[in-house]
């Protein structure tokens, strides 16, 4: 089953190639959606795939890539979106 999940990350999480991390790591996982820098200092994005991906996905983001100092990882389960193709960074 197909869910999607918005998601923002607290931290040391911008400037460390956070974005770019999420992305690789939802590609890897099959998984589509977008991650962008939001204000405060922190990340957020929408990530959709299988349940298995989609856990795997955010063990990873709970840890970050090394510079990261992730202190919080809130998500929020939200509606599917049809024909989305691939993981994105965004603006």
């Amino acid at each position: 089953m197909v869910q999607r999940i918005a998601f923002r990350v607290h931290g040391r999480v911008q400037g460390v190639s956070y974005r770019y991390f999420t992305q690789k790591r939802a590609t890897e996982y099959r998984v589509t959606g977008w991650v962008r820098n939001a204000s405060g200092g922190k990340v957020e994005g929408q990530a959709q795939g299988s349940e298995d991906a989609l856990q795997r996905l955010f063990r990873d983001l709970e840890k970050g890539p090394p510079l990261a100092v992730v202190e919080k990882l809130e998500k929020e389960v939200i509606e599917p979106k049809e024909g989305e193709k691939e993981f994105v960074v965004t603006r």
